[in-house]
């Protein structure tokens, strides 16, 4: 029996994360946010965190690491010790634009993380400044054909979701408009208001608040679903073009090679935190769906992601040293 019993502690010792798998975490885990403090994504990673830290019985930390859209963030976790205490909340630049946009890459998505959950859906709006005659997306579409290159859209910067959303709706709807790139969504949001641009695509709780004082028109929300906040606002999809989606989303990312048995304890804990009526109010506050996923459904999504941007990408030309 004590030969059976050394031989078993042995195998146990010598299979990497089989102990620590059964016993995690022990101890604090961190979840790494690829923004500033104070943004979108760390007000989602952070409601997030106080979620998971109850699932996990553990404190989930956030750290912010920004910088190339996120890239930077989830280049720290890809290149983390894979044992579960360092966690990537990751946006859709980072997984499905930057790897086709940066003419280097520092990590691939593909093989160096582990995908566990989506987390959360922010919708998009097309948004126009009233001094543009247009009242419906079909309304701008026309106008635009009848007036190329004449009208300008703002984004938060060149090869993000704002930029990219704008070029799948040029594509689709065959129109030219002219791209103006600002260093964050707040200066092009400001110029939308005075005018110097006169269109964009924006997430809703950028510019719910203009939306609701009559300062922007809103067009046509870019999801598969009516945004909750602007419940008569139809979707791309209902006035004809089903293509044309570009939620921003962010989700749970782990090195690659963590035990799959430390990966199903975050995911279980993960769902149960996403489902939590706390985070749900917490996130609607800022127009956030949340979206839990098995980590399946996210390899899938992520898929048709890459598939969508890279097209674009590869389409208008687009490279970012």
């Amino acid at each position: 029996m004590r030969i059976l019993l050394a031989a078993l502690t042995c195998t146990v010792l010598l299979v990497p994360g089989v102990a620590s798998a059964q016993s995690y975490p022990t101890k604090p885990v961190r979840l790494i946010v690829g923004f500033p403090a104070g943004g979108p994504a760390d007000i989602f990673g952070r409601t997030f965190a106080q979620a998971l830290s109850a699932g996990l019985s553990q404190p989930v930390i956030v750290e912010n690491k920004s910088g190339v859209g996120g890239v930077l963030g989830i280049d720290v976790v890809a290149k983390a010790s894979p044992d579960g205490y360092t966690l990537g909340f990751n946006n859709q630049g980072s997984v499905a634009m930057a790897p086709y946009a940066l003419t280097k890459m520092p990590f691939n998505p593909n093989k160096d993380l582990a995908f566990i959950t989506t987390v959360v859906k922010v919708p998009e709006v097309v948004v126009v400044n009233p001094s543009l005659p247009v009242n419906s997306l079909a309304e701008l579409i026309a106008y635009a054909k009848a007036n190329p290159g004449k009208i300008n859209f703002g984004s938060a910067g060149a090869g993000g979701i704002t930029h990219l959303a704008c070029e799948l709706l040029k594509a689709e709807a065959r129109i030219d408009v002219v791209h103006v790139p600002y260093k964050g969504a707040a200066p092009a949001v400001s110029d939308l208001l005075g005018g110097q641009v006169q269109m964009g695509i924006f997430d809703v709780p950028v510019v719910l608040p203009h939306i609701k004082s009559g300062k922007f028109k809103a067009l046509a929300v870019t999801s598969a679903k009516r945004a909750p906040p602007l419940p008569d606002v139809p979707t791309t999809a209902e006035v004809g073009y089903p293509k044309v989606i570009s939620d921003n989303w962010y989700g749970l990312v782990a090195p690659a090679g963590t035990p799959p048995a430390v990966l199903k304890r975050i995911h279980e804990a993960s769902v149960a935190a996403l489902r939590s009526p706390v985070l749900i109010e917490q996130f609607a506050k800022v127009s956030g769906i949340p979206a839990p996923a098995t980590a399946e459904e996210y390899v899938a999504f992520l898929g048709e992601e890459q598939a969508r941007w890279s097209t674009i990408i590869k389409a208008i030309g687009f490279k970012e040293d």
